[in-house]
């Protein structure tokens, strides 16, 4: 999968999961428990506004930087209009020294749907009194229910702390410093990269197995499992990435890399190993929303990954052999397009059959050529020899 696709599909998938690690990796837990994170997950085009690198962060940075504190709306309608008393109107374009000058004085500042223009400022925001809200100061209370009752995002900055808050789908979301996120960013990014290590060590070790035909259900659960794992921790990652702005490019970088395979090698894992007669995408589809479904602490236990693939989830079933349809394998040997991998698996069934098939019987599958016949078997022994094709 291209780089930007997979940084594409991470962005509606942001979260942090904080996964204590399985005893299979050997990896200790306290990396990955101190790198949890329970706040709430804001939505991603409002942190996208917040950014480094962004005008608005930097209106909100001068705001800090010049001790007022401050109240910003980040949207204008009917709505907004009827919470707003006094103040006056603007309707000048934004720019970060408005934005610092015009919070100078005590009412917030709002600003246009799309962020462009500076609607009104020095405004008193009279939200519903009856709206819950969990804040004890008076600006950090409007704020949380002016929030609620329009639906936009409320910016808070305190004069008093220092801090910035977000108010948006009833939740309150701090902003961070980039220092902080960064720490972080780059502490979970370690412990990918040594869970990046592991995975590949596993897949090798799964491969020699496949080949003879020696693996077993605990062996299969073990590289999912890292693969579970990985994704969980990229996904904390990406979100950081996304507070970071300009500032995350090289850890998005980095991310990618670690990364970019591990989506197809979990989903041709799936279709070596799920049960059933016919596996198709749909089939494939549900087993991995099955494992995106288990909770973290599913994870300490290598057997509660196994009803993802239609397998009992005891201890004495991760001893069963088991023997792959041969997806993962043929998928590593070079120039053998996919399309060429399904009618041979249809025709053989397993990965032994397909072992012992004769290079005439490979050629009488449809769409095979002597040379390609050849290629798969030749890619195949070296897999067998060094476990890579």
């Amino acid at each position: 999968m291209a780089a930007r696709g997979q940084r594409e599909k991470w962005l509606g998938r942001i979260g942090r999961s904080g996964v204590v690690a399985g005893r299979d990796l050997d990896i200790g837990d306290s990396e990955i428990v101190g790198a949890q994170d329970n706040s709430p997950n804001p939505v991603p085009e409002v942190i996208a506004r917040l950014v480094p690198g962004t005008q608005l962060r930097d209106g909100i940075d001068r705001i800090l930087r010049a001790g007022s504190g401050g109240l910003v709306v980040l949207g204008y309608d009917e709505r907004v209009e009827r919470l707003c008393d006094g103040g006056f109107e603007l309707d000048v374009e934004f720019s970060p020294t408005r934005l610092r000058e015009l919070s100078k004085m005590d009412g917030a500042v709002v600003l246009s749907t799309d962020g462009s223009r500076i609607v009104r400022a020095n405004v008193h925001l009279v939200p519903d009194p009856g709206l819950p809200t969990v804040e004890s100061g008076t600006r950090h209370k409007a704020a949380e229910r002016t929030a609620r009752q329009t639906g936009y995002p409320i910016v808070s900055v305190s004069s008093s702390t220092g801090l910035v808050t977000v108010y948006v789908n009833g939740e309150r979301y701090p902003v961070q410093d980039s220092s902080a996120i960064l720490s972080r960013a780059n502490q979970a990014m370690a412990t990918l990269q040594r869970y990046r290590f592991r995975l590949d060590e596993l897949t090798r070790r799964l491969s020699g197995l496949e080949i003879e035909d020696f693996a077993t259900l605990r062996d299969v659960l073990t590289v999912m499992h890292c693969l579970e794992l990985m994704r969980r921790t990229a996904g904390g990652i990406e979100r950081d990435v996304l507070e970071l702005g300009v500032d995350g490019r090289q850890i998005a970088l980095q991310l990618t890399e670690q990364v970019v395979d591990t989506d197809n090698l979990r989903r041709l894992l799936v279709r070596d190993y799920v049960v059933g007669e016919v596996v198709g995408e749909a089939q494939v589809d549900r087993a991995l929303a099955r494992l995106d479904a288990l909770a973290d602490n599913d994870l300490l236990e290598l057997a509660n990954l196994a009803p993802a693939l239609g397998r009992p989830a005891t201890l004495e079933s991760l001893d069963t052999a088991v023997g792959p349809r041969g997806y993962r394998l043929l998928a590593q040997i070079p120039r053998v397009p996919f399309r060429k991998v399904e009618p041979l698996i249809d025709a053989f069934g397993t990965l032994r059959a397909l072992l012992g098939a004769e290079q005439t019987e490979l050629e009488a599958v449809e769409g095979m050529n002597a040379q390609l016949a050849g290629r798969i078997r030749e890619g195949l022994a070296r897999i067998g020899e060094h476990g890579y094709a």
